[in-house]
């Protein structure tokens, strides 16, 4: 699924039984990546930029785009952890998946009404 967001709900909307990665991507405006990001983060909370870029495969500067959006959003957590010979990591963990359902529900809610706002307000007029 890729092009604007309009674009994107349209096409989640023609499917019957769209998958939950696609609804995601859709309702939070994220890529298909950074949505599989949070999904490796869930299983494996308190991941570095390090540990997460070898799971996924991916480049760390990749990687570390996707963690800001994912944390921009409010479905990733930052933390720093001291290391022992000086210095820090971050640490990542996502929150879960009771909490990004929820934020995923608030955020659909929230379309829902504005655009049944438009609806009611629209008096057929030009313009």
């Amino acid at each position: 699924m890729t092009g604007s967001p309009q674009h994107r709900l349209g096409e989640l909307m023609e499917q019957s039984n769209p998958p939950f990665e696609e609804v995601m991507s859709c309702v939070f405006g994220i890529e298909s990546h950074e949505t599989r990001t949070y999904l490796v983060l869930r299983d494996q909370p308190g991941s570095t930029i390090d540990e997460l870029a070898a799971t996924l495969e991916r480049d760390r500067s990749t990687v570390n785009r996707s963690l800001s959006t994912l944390h921009d959003r409010g479905l990733a957590r930052r933390d720093r952890r001291l290391l022992d010979g000086g210095g820090y990591v971050y640490q990542y963990t996502a929150i879960v998946l009771p909490e990004a359902k929820a934020l995923l529900h608030e955020a659909l809610d929230a379309w829902t009404a504005t655009v049944h706002d438009v609806i009611e307000e629209f008096d057929g007029g030009t313009g």
